[in-house]
């Protein structure tokens, strides 16, 4: 049963999501990342930039992209401005030629890969999963299925080059419970939970975790139709039992433990970071 908030309640809810001060800079204090490389794509907002950032907090050498130009470096700017190792690079992950430029640039920078977190994803319409037009069924399985796919194919040779590593795909809690405005959308995204478990099957005998995040409802402009009125935020946070809409430097502290060897015993897995909001038994 879905709990319901008034207007109190709501005014509460932002309360909280400002007061808190989330894994700021000066808070991050592990540096269990320190000597890796991390290729995240999608990463000049949101939370592929909380994650960025975070993996850069921690110790790795960072490489951020975005399809425009002009976003990867204003990014890399602002991170680098925050004394993070960090370089960037246009990669559209639907172009063939722009992800093996993204994974050589790290290579030649770097010297190596160790972790990549695929971020990228489209939602070009809303509506049920079957009032979806073929045309837009295309575009949200073409850059959030296949390119996943693709961005762990073809990162593994560098990966394999330093006898381990992790991958990295985020999902969403809509991949376990479909939101109904964003019917494809939800089940590409399920899609990821499974190419998970197939693809860390094969890959655990070469010390390759691959895992997956589901995150919830997060305070991005990708989230803007579930926030973008009083009304609609309300009736959002009525489907969250912690009262509140995540900020995306919450994903990224679950990203920088995925990756680290903290997580060294986990491959194959969703971790679902919510609120609260139903996922699964």
């Amino acid at each position: 049963m879905l709990r319901t908030f008034g207007g109190t309640a709501l005014a509460q809810a932002k309360r909280l999501t400002m007061d808190r001060n989330l894994c700021s800079g000066t808070g991050v204090a592990a540096k269990r990342l320190t000597g890796k490389v991390a290729v995240v794509t999608a990463s000049t907002e949101g939370i592929g930039f909380a994650i960025a950032e975070r993996l850069g907090q921690e110790g790795a050498k960072v490489v951020i992209s975005s399809r425009k130009q002009g976003n990867v470096d204003s990014a890399v700017s602002r991170l680098q401005k925050a004394g993070l190792e960090v370089t960037g690079i246009k990669c559209h992950v639907a172009n063939a030629s722009d992800r093996q430029a993204l994974f050589d640039h790290a290579a030649k920078k770097y010297g190596g890969i160790d972790i990549l977190v695929s971020n990228a994803a489209v939602n070009p319409e809303v509506g049920g999963v079957l009032d979806c037009s073929e045309s837009a069924w295309d575009k949200i399985f073409e850059v959030n299925v296949k390119c996943s796919y693709l961005l762990a194919k073809e990162v593994l040779p560098y990966i394999r080059q330093r006898k381990g590593g992790s991958i990295v795909f985020i999902s969403s809690i809509a991949g376990f419970q479909p939101f109904q405005l964003l019917g494809a959308y939800s089940v590409s995204k399920t899609a990821l939970l499974g190419l998970t478990k197939a693809a860390s099957q094969d890959l655990a005998p070469e010390n390759i975790r691959v895992n997956c995040i589901a995150p919830g409802v997060v305070e991005t402009k990708f989230a803007g139709a579930l926030q973008e009125s009083d009304a609609a935020k309300e009736e959002t946070l009525s489907r969250i039992p912690m009262g509140r809409i995540a900020q995306p430097r919450e994903i990224s502290g679950v990203c920088a433990f995925l990756v680290s060897d903290d997580a060294s015993y986990i491959t194959g897995e969703s971790i679902v970071a919510s609120g609260g909001m139903a996922s699964r038994l």
